[in-house]
């Protein structure tokens, strides 16, 4: 029984979600390999071979695989797939562009999200928002499994010393094309992979206010920022820092929500967070409920003194 872990890189580096998924797939039982698919990417697959846990490294270049468009790494994918009992992808916006792919491809059924690994065939997976767990029994013979990658600590990103094999490319399927990318450039860490977070509701009630209040203890603590969907919907911040069930799915060591009621759409998204920090007047939000530290105070008097005691 061996699993097969899609790693997430940039051709130079691996990217931490693929060291959760490793976890996952460790769990599984049996050997884990890495497919590290990519026009490049050597020093990505050196990387990969440091992974603990890892016994080889699939290493695939070429041209049709430089931006990892999902038709071609499917393919790459489903080129090697027959060798593997589970094929585990991070369940990131890239993993979930491919998986669902390979799994036709298989006619298989994928699991999502899943969060624990119970057996080699049974997982566990959050369901309505994060509300119940479902323990899901899979009867394929191959398993397409996205991995929720706050349900699983990372695996040391060194100490292995897996062998790298190389795999010819797939051909590029023809099915879409690579036109151009506008990345945002930000000084501030990553948000699915920040240690501290301090996310902004609607009840900052404007763009200004919400950069006024919330980027000053941002600022102080070297945290990300986050948004409720509420926040993002109303314009106060940009769409890649929502936070919640439509939006990134966080688990910071501190995570410090401002002006946020607590929907479960948004409870989804960050309650395991190691520490939460809540600030809300209202005494029945249900923010409360999953906060470790509460604070019923008006936002507008607490950050700032907040920022001034830091």
């Amino acid at each position: 029984m061996t699993a097969l872990v899609i790693a997430e890189h940039d051709n130079a580096s691996i990217k931490p979600a693929t060291l959760n998924t490793v976890t996952a797939a460790v769990a599984c039982g049996g050997d884990v390999h890495v497919l590290v698919a990519g026009l490049n990417a050597g020093a990505a697959a050196a990387a990969a071979a440091q992974i603990a846990g890892v016994s080889k490294v699939i290493h695939a270049d070429g041209a049709s695989l430089a931006h990892g468009l999902a038709e071609n790494v499917a393919a790459q994918v489903l080129a090697i797939a027959g060798n593997y009992s589970h094929i585990l992808f991070p369940a990131t916006a890239g993993g979930k562009n491919v998986a669902p792919r390979v799994a036709a491809q298989l006619d298989v059924a994928q699991i999502s999200d899943i969060t624990k690994v119970i057996a080699a065939d049974t997982f566990e997976r959050p369901i309505y928002a994060g509300n119940a767990i479902a323990t899901v029994q899979a009867l394929d013979a191959t398993r397409v499994i996205t991995v929720r990658t706050t349900g699983f600590d990372a695996a040391a990103a060194t100490g292995g010393s897996a062998a790298v094999e190389t795999a010819a490319a797939a051909a590029d399927a023809g099915q879409s094309t690579f036109v151009g990318s506008e990345i945002a450039k930000n000084d501030r860490p990553e948000l699915t992979a920040a240690k501290i977070i301090v996310s902004g509701g609607r009840a900052l009630g404007s763009k200004e206010k919400f950069d006024e209040v919330i980027t000053p203890l941002a600022d102080k603590l070297g945290a990300a920022i986050g948004a409720s969907r509420a926040a993002v919907d109303a314009g106060y911040a940009a769409n890649d820092l929502q936070v919640g069930q439509t939006g990134k799915i966080v688990a910071p060591q501190l995570y410090i929500a401002a002006g946020i009621s607590g929907a479960i759409q948004h409870l989804a998204g960050m309650k395991d967070s190691k520490v939460i920090v809540a600030i809300n007047k209202d005494p029945e939000a249900p923010i409360f409920s999953v906060a470790d530290y509460g604070l019923e105070a008006d936002l507008f008097t607490a950050v700032p003194e907040l920022v001034k005691a830091l």
